[in-house]
């Protein structure tokens, strides 16, 4: 006869439990391929200023919200893996090659080709291109208009704001990292802080507002002040920022929203003290959530102010 042990209760349970882990892994596993197949991404195209850009339209089976990703100052093509994980929450995408670069056409400007892509001109042909986008969005789910929003990062921060005074439809913002001072503004800054990583360890807010506020310009051009478009703006929108961001100047960002708020504009940021300029593409993934979170309480509230209705207070500092 050959007889068997049992084993340990300990370890059975352990056992046990390894297998119910695994099940449940497996079972995520497969509801997500299902949710990612449910989702249909389709190629499209529209013209803006004379010129055909061309994107992908990423929908998921019912949507609650649609949002344009708008482009920082590179030569960005279309953002797919951002437009999927926001499709995944039920956030309708569309996600476009910035004007030449890509399938889009027209003509890029920026350092990389030595042309100036900050000044007023080009601002607002990217708004353009912006505001051709979330016209072409509305007309393929009209069921959602009035929750239909502009996303962006950096550059952006000038664009999604003239974008918005551009177009009817676009109803919240949502803006990473985004200057709320002028151009020349946010040019003295990024001088002054020349591209070092560790600036904050060394310097004091007050030191680098002197800079912003007083240093000579380096570039002549027609400047666009964020705040002063913002302030015409009557819609809400939300700004992401890094506490050690060497390129915005998230301080006197905030201190601008501040005002903003006290006109009585629907204007909510939040810092995260340790991230600096990429707070889009961040190793956290806090930045993106909470953006996230903020809209799908834009869209049940149904499309009304987020005033009161958000996840949590985002006129925060800190986490």
């Amino acid at each position: 006869m050959i007889h068997t042990t049992p084993r340990p209760t300990a370890e059975r349970t352990q056992y046990v439990w390894l297998l119910a882990v695994v099940a449940v892994l497996l079972a995520a596993a497969r509801s997500g391929a299902a949710q990612s197949t449910d989702i249909r991404t389709e190629q499209i195209s529209f013209t803006s200023a004379g010129v055909t850009l061309a994107g992908s339209l990423v929908t998921p089976p019912h949507p609650v919200a649609a949002v344009v990703i708008v482009h920082g100052s590179g030569q960005e093509k279309r953002q797919l893996e951002l437009a999927l994980r926001l499709a995944r929450r039920g956030i309708a995408t569309l996600t476009y090659d910035k004007r030449g670069v890509g399938e889009s056409g027209g003509v890029y400007a920026g350092p990389e080709v030595g042309t100036n892509n900050v000044d007023a001109a080009n601002l607002s042909l990217l708004a353009a291109d912006a505001s051709a986008a979330s016209a072409t969005l509305a007309a393929r789910l009209p069921a959602l208009r009035g929750r239909v929003g502009l996303l962006g990062a950096s550059q952006a921060g000038w664009v999604i704001p003239l974008a918005a005074q551009k177009s009817p439809i676009v109803r919240f913002m949502v803006i990473f990292s985004g200057p709320v001072v002028s151009v020349r503004e946010q040019l003295r800054f990024q001088f002054f802080t020349a591209g070092n990583e560790q600036f904050w360890d060394t310097h004091t807010e007050a030191e680098a507002r002197r800079h912003l506020l007083h240093d000579s310009d380096r570039y002549q051009f027609e400047d666009t002040d964020a705040q002063v478009v913002l302030s015409m703006l009557g819609i809400p929108g939300l700004w992401l920022y890094g506490g050690r961001d060497i390129q915005a100047p998230a301080g006197i960002s905030m201190e601008h929203l501040d005002s903003l708020r006290a006109q009585g504009k629907r204007y909510q940021y939040r810092l995260y003290p340790v991230l600096g300029h990429n707070t889009m593409f961040a190793s956290s993934p806090e930045p993106v959530e909470d953006a996230i979170r903020w809209m799908e309480a834009f869209a049940h509230s149904d499309g009304k102010s987020t005033k009161h209705k958000q996840v949590a207070d985002f006129k925060t500092v800190g986490k």
